[in-house]
């Protein structure tokens, strides 16, 4: 099964994460084939918006905790295994001079809330749930969650749902800034699409020259963060705590730190 599905329509590329029986957390294969599909849209004249969503009733669960367990068990770097994946993927859709609509369609967490915090706007289901997730397992935050979410929410309320992992609703999200807009479930695809038709229909080339600016005056060093956060993470990665956060996650139980 393709980890991806794209659509064309409207001059709206759609990719859907499909995984939907692992809750489309990331594993290698979806990172890779959504990294060549944000670069097929970047370079396609047809495609002047993209939307990102998830099959199914989840957006992203982050990364797949089975890949986490196996590269424990082969002494894989995560600072390396980042710098390969979620930083250039980061920065992929920063740097894409296309409005990026995340379509967030159920629950998100880790290296998924990454990535749905960097498109340029997020519209979200009433059922959707935020959930940082790292300090659950054991890990600090990346794929730039740790400056995206403080810019949204405020380092309080970051560090707060960082700390306790408790969800974020899709009404607090709205509240704090986190999101654009919220809708009923059965009305999210249809909202989505009115935007993304209306902004693909308007003057992109400027739409990529402002996303310049807010890198810029915004976001200027979102490429250190994401260096520091490699670092960080590879510590983390080694330690007793990320160890017995994966094994308690499988074995569905609570940790015991």
């Amino acid at each position: 099964m393709n980890t991806l599905l794209t659509s064309l329509q409207s001059a709206t590329l759609t990719i859907s994460l499909n995984r939907p029986e692992r809750a489309n957390a990331f594993n290698f294969e979806m990172i890779v084939e959504l990294r060549a599909a944000l670069e097929q849209a970047a370079t396609d004249s047809q495609v002047r918006c993209v939307v990102l969503t998830g099959v199914g009733a989840s957006f992203c669960a982050g990364h797949d905790i089975t890949e986490m367990l196996a590269a424990q068990g082969q002494n894989i770097s995560y600072r390396e295994h980042l710098e390969e994946t979620y930083n250039p993927l980061i920065l992929q859709i920063r740097r894409l001079e296309k409005p990026v609509i995340a379509a967030v369609n159920g629950s998100v967490a880790g290296a998924g809330l990454g990535v749905a915090l960097a498109c340029d706007i997020r519209i979200a289901s009433e059922t959707a749930l935020f959930t940082v997730g790292f300090s659950g397992i054991g890990l600090v935050p990346d794929s730039a969650v740790s400056l995206l979410l403080p810019v949204l929410i405020g380092l309080g309320r970051a560090t707060e749902f960082t700390f306790t992992n408790q969800p974020i609703t899709a009404v607090q999200a709205l509240e704090w800034g986190m999101l654009n807009q919220v809708v009923p479930e059965d009305n999210l695809v249809e909202t989505v699409g009115k935007l993304a038709t209306g902004l693909a229909a308007g003057p992109t080339g400027t739409y990529g020259l402002t996303k310049r600016l807010f890198n810029q005056n915004m976001l200027s060093n979102l490429e250190e963060a994401l260096a520091f956060e490699g670092e960080l993470q590879e510590v983390a990665s080694k330690g007793t705590e990320h160890a017995e956060g994966v094994h308690a996650f499988l074995e569905k139980r609570k940790p015991s730190f």
